[in-house]
């Protein structure tokens, strides 16, 4: 019987950033990114600091297929939460990431965000293993389409439902609270069929070709960086596993506790934007 790893306590201000340096300076570098990355973007993550108050369930990819009353809440808080999520920045823990990339210190960045931030602030070659929100799909002929495009037809077909706001929610969401049941949800231009965000619901599974390009970059790299995320979702932990069977050294930045926590060699408390640009200015 194997024996669990014990809890690392995190380390805190110059002595976690020494020793990210430490373990990271000489190696290539495997980048794995979760929510964490973008909240000092202004986009809510599920379980962050604060999260418990907000908390909710995201909708299930086969409520989704199956429910057209669910289709319609669904685009009905994506419509009003687009347009904030739509003008969201990069922060400096994406460009710090994107200056790592430039300087040839990264095997590849992966990331479970939705929101894009990483290509935005400069990355090259980003895993986006949950998609993109950015666009849609057509899930009967498989057109892919701008998201953007897609809200001009909603806003169009629900000019009332356009007129409201709701505070943000994750990925591009809202929380907002009327009826729906006399939202129109357009259908797909092209074939007439039912449009879903281009992103991996709860209860849908990883496209296999993503997950084969995100373990490319982990077993390129000499050593995995986790940021931002907790790993609650095997999506994500299957390459902390991963790495630590391996005997690759895995170093976690997350702000709260990880699922990865005990199979890190080094466990950083700190904020992305902060620490991340100090790193770069160690590194590069």
């Amino acid at each position: 019987m194997t024996r669990a790893a014990p809890a690392i306590e995190p380390l805190l201000d110059d002595a976690g950033l020494d020793a990210l340096v430490a373990l990271l300076r000489g190696r290539r570098i495997a980048v794995l990114t979760g929510a964490g990355c973008s909240t000092e973007s202004g986009i809510p993550d599920y379980r962050g600091a604060g999260t418990r108050a907000r908390a909710r369930s995201p909708i299930q990819y086969r409520a989704f297929l199956s429910d057209h009353a669910a289709r319609q809440r669904y685009w009905a808080r994506a419509l009003v939460g687009w347009r904030r999520f739509a003008n969201k920045l990069p922060n400096p823990a994406h460009h710090a990431l994107a200056a790592l990339g430039r300087a040839g210190k990264l095997s590849g960045l992966v990331t479970q965000n939705v929101d894009r931030l990483h290509q935005a602030a400069g990355s090259d070659g980003v895993v986006e293993l949950h998609g993109a929100i950015a666009e849609v799909v057509c899930l009967g002929c498989r057109d892919v389409s701008s998201r953007a495009d897609f809200q001009a037809r909603l806003e169009e077909s629900n000019p009332t439902f356009a007129q409201l706001s709701a505070p943000m929610a994750p990925d591009a969401d809202a929380d907002l609270e009327v009826a729906t049941q006399a939202f129109e949800v357009p259908a797909c231009a092209r074939c007439g069929g039912v449009i879903k965000p281009h992103v991996v619901f709860f209860g849908e599974s990883v496209p296999k070709e993503r997950v084969e390009a995100a373990w490319q970059i982990v077993h390129r790299g000499e050593v995995l960086l986790v940021i931002g995320s907790s790993l609650a979702v095997y999506s994500g932990y299957r390459f902390v596993r991963g790495a630590k069977e391996r005997a690759q050294p895995v170093a976690i930045l997350n702000l709260g506790t990880s699922r990865g926590d005990p199979h890190a060699t080094v466990r950083v408390a700190a904020k992305a934007g902060e620490l991340l640009p100090a790193l770069v200015e160690r590194l590069v």
